[in-house]
């Protein structure tokens, strides 16, 4: 129900924009969010959005990622800018208690 899309490899300080595309309005009025996962590292947060707009950062990717929705469309996005190696993970979106398919981006040094 949920395919993250957009990863790719990237080199250090590029920026690529994910998107996640869902069936059906699943995003519509719930809490909206991005996990990654870094090779040999269990899964951590990275942004959320709630469905007044309101949204919350990982530390380290504050000011570096922003994420956005398109209700219309029924898709998130997280758009990363600068990114750096410890940025290389898999990234899955989430909404309702269920988690995508990933995606996976790599960024050289």
């Amino acid at each position: 129900q949920l395919q993250a899309s957009g990863g790719g490899l990237v080199q250090a300080g590029g920026s690529l924009r994910l998107s996640c595309a869902a069936a059906g309005s699943i995003f519509s009025d719930v809490t909206v969010a991005w996990f990654r996962q870094p090779p040999g590292k269990v899964r951590e947060f990275v942004a959320s959005i709630t469905s007044s707009g309101s949204t919350n950062y990982r530390a380290s990717v504050k000011g570096r990622f922003t994420i956005s929705t398109d209700d219309a469309k029924n898709t998130v996005y997280l758009q990363m800018n600068t990114l750096s190696p410890e940025d290389t993970a898999v990234y899955y979106c989430s909404a309702r208690g269920l988690l995508g398919r990933g995606t996976l981006v790599t960024v050289s040094s």
